[in-house]
């Protein structure tokens, strides 16, 4: 079965300001002793997707498909 979700506005730019370290973090790089880069970087992230796109779900997709 497969299922194809459409993002309208999904070309879109959004702009983010992320530390070296956090673009280091979520390219893969491992910060051993300190997962908190990591966290704070998808936690910026996830709030820039929020603020540019209202999560009105019409057609049942849960959230977590779109990410």
């Amino acid at each position: 079965m497969s299922t194809q979700v459409k993002i309208p506005q999904g070309d879109s730019k959004v702009t983010v300001e992320l530390t070296i370290k956090e673009v280091m973090a979520l390219a893969g790089i491992r910060f051993h002793g300190n997962h908190n880069i990591e966290i704070s970087a998808r936690k910026k992230l996830n709030e820039a997707l929020e603020e540019s796109y209202e999560f009105e779900n019409e057609q049942g997709v849960p959230r977590q498909m779109l990410n």
